[in-house]
């Protein structure tokens, strides 16, 4: 019933921005009762919130499908790159960064979503796989995987601010020298 409703939303998103979505619309878009969408999420900021986490829950799993060969690092810092990429040019988060872009700001200034923590456990076991095959310099993995997390962050979400002159496909090569520069060993 929750991917129904959240399905749902997405479309409604999608169509009309998170401002012009109601609960109600979301209902009627997935075939049930207000209350039925009403007793899981007591408003559309929740919804919207479960929604994005869904959604970049996907593409963290979609940077899997296409395993890399090499060590963790390699692997950790194709999967940046790809990730970045794919939120990017993400529908959702395009429709929100264009249309309510104030939907972000909690998210950048104030607290993490839970797929921002999802992501950030990633990074952690990735960074801490990288340490223990050696190919990812020692340090406290979690504030590695905050430092590569908050890089990236602003490679998804300010990279059209200074890509008027560069291709945005050059700035996912710098991406990941940054990210692999930060993590090699000395």
């Amino acid at each position: 019933m929750d991917d129904l409703v959240l399905d749902a939303a997405r479309d409604c998103v999608l169509a009309y921005g998170v401002r012009r979505t109601t609960l109600t619309d979301v209902a009627r878009r997935a075939g049930v009762s207000r209350m039925t969408v009403y007793r899981r999420w007591p408003d559309v900021q929740s919804l919207i919130g479960d929604l994005m986490s869904r959604e970049w829950h996907q593409v963290l799993v979609a940077t899997g499908e296409d395993e890399h060969d090499g060590p963790a690092r390699s692997r950790l810092v194709a999967r940046v790159t790809a990730g970045a990429r794919l939120l990017r040019e993400h529908p959702l988060l395009c429709k929100i960064r264009d249309v309510d872009p104030e939907v972000l700001l909690p998210y950048l200034l104030d607290r993490r979503g839970g797929g921002q923590d999802e992501m950030l456990r990633f990074l952690a076991t990735a960074v801490a796989g990288g340490q223990a095959d050696g190919s990812v310099r020692p340090g406290d993995a979690a504030l590695m995987a905050r430092a590569v997390f908050l890089t990236t962050q602003s490679f998804v979400l300010s990279v059209r601010t200074v890509a008027d002159v560069v291709p945005v496909a050059e700035f996912d090569r710098e991406l990941a020298r940054l990210v692999d520069g930060y993590l090699r060993p000395d």
